[in-house]
């Protein structure tokens, strides 16, 4: 099997892990009222998230979305692995909305049958920051239009996230901006 389909799969696999456990069950997230997707689009840098390992010591990681003439959405990943001087990686899927009353409710397909739920379960009026979740609560990641986010926002997301589940220790910051410097 080809190395980048063997990724795709452990990354599905480990996605789809977090559906059984032994937790108390939580209440389902909350995903926003609605998206409006042709704004929803473009790049998202990964401010924070719940790393799993294909993001495990990740830097300048974004998240870009295009809508598709066919009503799906293009969705690539940029990442450099260990530190700003490696290079960029590249990882393309395809997202789909699965409730079209909200556009708030997706799946993302990383290979013909295998996918993993995307809900947006908080989102800026003015969609400078997201927050995407997964049903398991196990996957997380906090999203803005620029780099970075004033500490006070970051702070009021961590809050909004931890009333719908989530453990907001769980969530790591991942390196955007080169210190000055280095």
């Amino acid at each position: 099997m080809p190395a980048h389909k063997l990724l795709l799969l452990l990354i599905a696999m480990g996605l789809f892990s977090g559906c059984a456990t032994s937790q108390p069950r939580k209440a389902p997230l909350r995903t926003v009222a609605k998206v409006d997707l042709p704004r929803y689009m473009g790049d998202w840098y990964v401010i924070a998230n719940i790393p799993y390992f294909a993001e495990r010591n990740n830097y300048e990681s974004i998240e870009s979305y295009a809508l598709r003439p066919d009503g799906k959405i293009a969705n690539w990943f940029r990442f450099r692995k260990g530190s700003f001087d490696a290079p960029q990686k590249r990882m393309d899927f395809v997202g789909r909305i699965t409730n079209p009353q909200t556009n708030a409710e997706w799946r993302i397909h990383f290979a013909p049958f295998i996918s993993a739920a995307y809900l947006i379960i908080e989102l800026d009026p003015g969609y400078r920051w997201v927050v995407v979740g997964h049903p398991s609560r196990r996957y997380g990641w906090i999203m803005a239009r620029t780099p970075t986010l004033p500490e006070q926002t970051y702070q009021t997301i961590l809050k909004k996230i931890e009333s719908q589940g989530y453990d907001p220790k769980a969530f790591e910051k991942v390196p955007q901006v080169r210190p000055r410097g280095a």
